[in-house]
């Protein structure tokens, strides 16, 4: 990690070699060591809200930009000619230079496409930070209004005083009913999809 400090933001030799800023919260995956890399590097440099601003700006692009998407996920493409690419395209959209070698220290490394990824969850990171806390809840069908409320008010009473609370609400046919509840860097599966698993795994031990 120290090493990857070091190719990302060069700034400075004794920068490049100091412990990274712990996170707030604990992000987990290939993304979420990238995303703690990038926080400790801001925050060091006191650039936290600037690299946020810009990575929002990047997953817009993202979002909205087919072409681009198809290159930040396209295997076929030589790391260094990625590299080069997502600099251009840094400088083109204005971001700053923090954000640039973030991204082509991603390119170079091969993990341009964990992009969407990575800056979910410096996302996450930066609510922390802040101290928002985020839940999102997950449901087979659209939840009524009145029951949307129920549980925006139950959710309420899980925060530190003072705490910003935001809830949204996603719909995911899959989990079949029951509700999935991602609260900041950890979740409740409460969802019929995950006691259809656990049965079909007792019985497949005991057969």
């Amino acid at each position: 990690m120290a090493q990857l400090m070091k190719r990302g933001f060069s700034t400075s030799a004794a920068l490049a070699k100091a412990q990274l800023v712990k996170t707030p919260i604990q992000v987990h995956g290939v993304e979420g060591r990238y995303a703690a890399a990038l926080y400790s590097a801001g925050h060091k440099q006191n650039k936290l809200d600037q690299i946020s601003t810009d990575l929002n700006n990047v997953r817009s692009v993202y979002k909205d930009n087919k072409k681009f998407q198809e290159f930040v996920l396209d295997p076929t493409l030589k790391a260094n000619k990625k590299k080069t690419a997502i600099e251009a395209i840094s400088t083109k959209l204005g971001l700053t230079k923090e954000t640039g070698n973030f991204l082509g220290l991603l390119a170079e490394n091969g993990r341009l496409n964990k992009l969407e990824s990575v800056v979910s969850s410096f996302e996450s990171i930066m609510r922390a930070h802040r101290g928002e806390l985020f839940v999102q809840v997950t449901s087979a069908e659209e939840l009524s209004s009145s029951n949307q409320k129920a549980l925006s008010d139950a959710l309420s009473k899980i925060g530190k005083s003072g705490q910003k609370l935001t809830v949204t609400y996603a719909v995911k046919p899959s989990i079949l009913g029951g509700l999935v509840v991602t609260i900041g860097d950890k979740y409740v599966d409460l969802s019929i999809a995950s006691r259809v698993k656990k049965y079909k795994d007792a019985l497949a031990t005991a057969i």
